[in-house]
Order: structure tokens, then sequence, then C-alpha cells
């Protein structure tokens, strides 16, 4: 299904219609969640690194957290939890949304009018996820710094210390770590949702095993990526 998707943005007419809707659903329409998770995921990440600092090292030492604080969440947990929120969210929703299609005999008026159910569907969905669950990433580590920062200030820490080692210490390649990763979780998540909404069978309770099956099998697949992804790609570009 990934293969006739890719071959499927190379052939005309391109849905663009249905790739904008898809652009506003998985990006625009996921900020709040998106926001919510990115900014009590750095908040918790910063009390935890702010306490290991302080009971460990020593009193003001917390200052120097920052670069710890900033590449765990670029490089790890923003992209796992917005590929996480992102599958409960817009996963489920193409599983869905193409199960329902399925059962009431609409792909096959797809079919029947000579059109691809894949080039028509699927390659809308998995082209508009590449591109926005990265968007989604990026705006998640702003978030999510912002708030680490904000905690660290609120605790007396010194910002001008923080602020200068982690400018000092996080490259743009551990970002960029992130993203990569993410545009793998969004053509998971997209590819998934939709083989499983092309799967369902039986009715209204198909529908919702396939439901059921894409935030699972997608969930899992995230998290067994992250680990392949990061242990293939280099920890900096020098190497």
């Amino acid at each position: 299904m990934f293969a006739r998707a890719v071959v499927g943005l190379f052939r005309k007419p391109f849905e663009k219609e249905n790739f904008l809707q898809q652009l506003e659903e998985i990006g625009v329409r996921s900020l709040p969640v998106v926001s919510v998770t990115a900014a009590f995921g750095g908040l918790v990440f910063a009390l935890q690194t702010y306490t290991g600092f302080h009971r460990f090292i020593g009193a003001g030492s917390e200052a120097y957290g920052g670069p710890v604080i900033s590449l765990g969440l670029a490089k790890e947990l923003i992209p796992i939890l917005v590929g996480l929120m992102v599958t409960g969210r817009v996963g489920s929703a193409m599983a869905a949304e193409i199960g329902t299609m399925k059962i009431t005999e609409q792909i096959d008026a797809l079919y029947s009018l000579g059109a691809d159910p894949v080039r028509y569907l699927v390659t809308p969905r998995v082209l508009a996820s590449f591109l926005m669950v990265p968007v989604l990433v990026l705006y998640g580590d702003i978030i999510g710094i912002a708030c680490a920062y904000i905690y660290h200030i609120m605790m007396g820490v010194n910002r001008h210390i923080y602020l200068k080692n982690t400018l000092l210490y996080l490259d743009f390649w551990d970002v960029l770590t992130g993203l990569i990763k993410a545009s793998v979780f969004g053509v998971v998540i997209a590819v998934i949702g939709c083989w499983q909404g092309l799967e369902a069978r039986g009715g209204a309770e198909g529908v919702g095993r396939a439901t059921t099956r894409t935030v699972v099998i997608a969930s899992i697949g995230i998290l067994i990526l992250n680990f392949f992804l990061s242990r293939a790609l280099p920890v900096d570009l020098g190497i």
C-alpha cells in the first residue's frame, strides 16, 4: 500500500482538495492536543532533571541541565509523544472514516467509476501526514523547551547560564533527528490507518476493531521504530 501511495504521487490528477483537507485535519486541528502534551512533557522532564541535578550533583548545578533537557525533548520525548497523540487522534479517524466507506460500499463505487481508492484516499493522507507530523514536532519542541526554561526560572535557576549552555550544546542536527523520526512516524500512522480502514469487515463492529488495531499497531510501531532510528541515525553530522 505504501508503494502504491508513493506511485500515486506521480499520477495525474493529484487530489489537491483532499490533500489540503488532510493538512488541516492532521496539522491545524492537532495543535491543541500537541500544545498540552508538549507543555506538560517539558514541565515534568524539567522537574525530574532539576531534582536529579540538585540531589546528586548539588545546589547551583541545575543551571547546567538545559542541554540535557533540550536534547532529550528534541530527539526523543517530543517526537514520541506527538506521534502517539497523532496516532490516537488522526490514525484512528482515518481508519474509522475509510472503514465506514468500505462497509457502505463507497470504495466499491470508486472502483466502478474507474478510480483508484489508494491514489484517491491513501496518497493524500500519507503525504499530508509525512509533512505535518514534523511540523507538529517542531512546534512541540518549542513549547516543551520553553516550558522547561520557565520552570527552571521559577525555581530560581540562573537563566543566563541555563540559556548559554543550552545554545552552546544543542545542535541543529539534534532537532533535525527528531524531525526525521517524525516524518517516518507520520508515514507509519497514515499507512496503518488507511490499511486497517480498507480491511474493515462486519459493519460498525468491524470499524471499531479496525480503529482499535490502528492505534495499537501504530503506537507499538512508533516505539519500536524509535529505537532503531535512534540507533541508526548518527549522533552528529561529524560521524
